[in-house]
């Protein structure tokens, strides 16, 4: 086993404290940041990104994966910085007005995390036109609007309203319990992920 495999291995154990050891040991050993992102956290996060797409794991532990990404990334973060590697693309999240719910929406912002996103969280019960604003300030190419309430989800639209009033060019993608593809259809939003694991390919694909 490669200290990448090692890496990957314990990321989905989420052995966060290990995993940060191995981003170390990695980069001591004079392997690229790059390198040690993809095939190392990555290649973790994205196999527990596959498994609970098919139900083999369940929140908690792509909670825990998360968290240990988020371990090794902290260790990693200044290395990339300073090789000058960017993020993939910028998406904001957020859960809109009314809507006081966060765990699905937090593990979105861990996937896409996960897939080389910038993210940025704009929180919960968030208006319109602060989705607009993040989305301006931060030049995102993508827009996250969650709700898990059937009496919020019509916020939702008035959201992606917005953002087409706006006239910027980021892509507009929902999720949540209640939402559904035809639903998304009927609001006009660019794309629907039915999971976080789906979310993050979809955020990917419209980069």
């Amino acid at each position: 086993m490669s200290v990448l495999e090692d890496m990957a291995a314990l990321l989905m154990k989420g052995k966060a404290k290990d995993v940060q050891a191995l981003v170390e040991q990695a980069l001591a050993d004079g392997i690229e940041p790059q390198k040690i992102l993809t095939e190392g956290l990555l290649s973790g996060m994205g196999i527990i990104g596959e498994r609970f797409k098919k139900n083999e794991v369940y929140v908690p532990e792509v909670l825990i994966a998360a968290r240990a990404m988020k371990a090794g990334m902290e260790i990693l973060q200044p290395a990339l910085t300073s090789g000058g590697i960017e993020p993939r693309g910028t998406a904001v999240v957020g859960t809109v007005k009314g809507d006081l719910h966060d765990i699905g929406k937090n593990l979105v912002c861990m996937m896409l995390e996960g897939a080389g996103l910038k993210v940025v969280d704009i929180g919960i019960d968030v208006p319109p036109e602060t989705f607009v604003e993040a989305a301006k300030e931060n030049k995102a190419q993508v827009i996250g609007i969650s709700a898990l309430l059937t009496t919020t989800m019509t916020n939702m639209k008035a959201v992606v309203d917005a953002v087409k009033e706006s006239g910027i060019s980021a892509k507009t993608m929902i999720g949540g319990a209640p939402v559904t593809q035809a639903f998304c259809d009927e609001i006009g939003a660019d794309g629907y992920a039915p999971d976080a694991a789906s979310a993050a390919d979809l955020a990917v694909s419209f980069l």
